[in-house]
């Protein structure tokens, strides 16, 4: 029996149980279904917080403190207390580091802000006026901290959006006045609402003068008695000067705190590492939800060698007939995984306009306050079919094998 007799005949033999066809095609759907809806979620939350990350420039650096060393013991990567807002002043000379075209230091603390009746636990950035360009932080309302405020220490904030909203609802925070660790502040500025990426909210910061941070909030000084900076933010003047930005500021600051290479004291990492490093992590993740969902294709895959295990039971005269005018066992073979391909390939074709238009209808939908970004790709649909194809021909491929080894005397006496 040639492909097309075959096909045919594998198709009549389904079409002659519609029901049973029907509900063992629902399984392998729901299966598909939920594969992609699932991943799809999973690579939209994926590329969502890549977005997020390239919009700050791919020529960032992030120059932090090594490891500390005491006694013999090291500790973490950043430990150590050797960054300095002189070092920050050193690499935004031109002359020095011709590659970069802007240096913004920080320190970080976490504190109790609180407008009247009204708190929240927060992050306190201390920062410069070059920080509202490098990590892109632009404000909405009011101005962001200027140098005349970092040079005397002023008692300013500039108040994230979700801090604002938090402290102050609907109305205006500019002019406004708050307290942090039982210090009044004056807010200067709002900023506008960045969103969050799942590893932390842009909107929820306080940012404040580094050196005010730094004299009232956040005391801590290198071994040589200066004030430290946990980070420094420097922007290269384009992506491809990131290597030559990395060498300049090095250089600097091997200078600065007299030390060789091999013996740095410092860190730097480039905007690209962690966005590498986080596709990498979240990858994972969509290959967990793929894998939860693909759960459900194999229930559909035992359905369809449940429904195939019986249609061999209730077709066992028909075998034997066809063996007895001549069928081989490869014809009888080949009609029955056919007639599992059709099933699941049927099933992954509806299972892929359904997933994508469950994808569709979800992307978009606030859940805890994050909106659900889906990205319906050709591999996670190409996946999902030839998984949905493979387990089709698998699970039926034992039923096949067992119709095809019917005696034809035995099968035409079944009854």
């Amino acid at each position: 029996m040639n492909a097309p007799q075959t096909l045919r005949t594998a198709s009549g033999a389904l079409v002659a149980n519609k029901m049973r066809s029907s509900l063992t095609v629902l399984g392998v759907i729901i299966g598909v279904t939920a594969v992609i809806s699932l991943m799809s979620i999973g690579r939209g939350s994926q590329a969502a917080i890549t977005s997020r990350i390239e919009s700050l420039g791919t020529n960032l650096l992030f120059v932090r403190p090594g490891a500390s060393s005491e006694a013999g013991a090291r500790g973490a990567q950043g430990s150590a207390v050797s960054l300095t807002l002189e070092d920050a002043e050193a690499l935004a000379d031109p002359a020095l580091a011709p590659s970069v075209a802007g240096v913004a230091p920080e320190v970080q603390t976490f504190a109790q802000a609180i407008a009247g009746r009204n708190n929240t636990r927060t992050q306190v950035v201390g920062v410069t006026p070059g920080y509202q360009f490098v990590r892109n932080f632009p404000v909405a309302e009011g101005n962001f901290i200027s140098t005349s405020n970092v040079q005397s220490r002023s008692m300013v904030v500039v108040l994230g959006s979700n801090v604002a909203e938090t402290l102050f609802g609907q109305v205006s925070a500019v002019g406004q006045s708050i307290r942090i660790s039982g210090l009044q502040f004056k807010v200067i500025g709002v900023l506008k609402s960045k969103g969050g990426t799942g590893f932390g909210n842009a909107d929820d910061v306080v940012l404040a003068p580094i050196t005010t941070v730094q004299a009232r909030l956040f005391r801590q000084r290198t071994a040589a008695g200066a004030q430290n900076v946990q980070t420094i933010n420097v922007q290269a003047v384009s992506a491809k000067e990131t290597d030559n930005a990395i060498q300049q500021i090095s250089a600097i600051l091997r200078q600065r705190h007299r030390i060789v290479v091999g013996e740095d004291d410092f860190t730097i990492t480039s905007q690209q590492e962690t966005i590498t490093a986080l596709q990498e992590s979240t990858q994972v993740w969509v290959v967990f939800l793929g894998a939860i969902a693909g759960i459900s294709l194999l229930v559909g895959g035992i359905g369809i060698m449940n429904i195939m295990l019986v249609s061999v039971t209730e077709r066992t005269r028909e075998i034997g007939v066809r063996k007895a005018v001549g069928a081989k066992r490869r014809d009888i073979l080949l009609q029955f995984l056919v007639e599992a391909a059709l099933l699941s390939l049927t099933g992954g074709g509806f299972g892929v306009l359904v997933g994508w238009g469950v994808s569709h209808f979800v992307s978009g939908l606030n859940l805890g306050g994050q909106a659900i970004t889906t990205v319906v790709s050709a591999d996670i649909v190409i996946l999902a079919v030839s998984v949905s194809a493979a387990i089709g021909i698998l699970f039926g491929l034992y039923p096949a094998y067992r119709a095809a080894r019917l005696n034809p005397i035995e099968a035409l006496r079944y009854e």
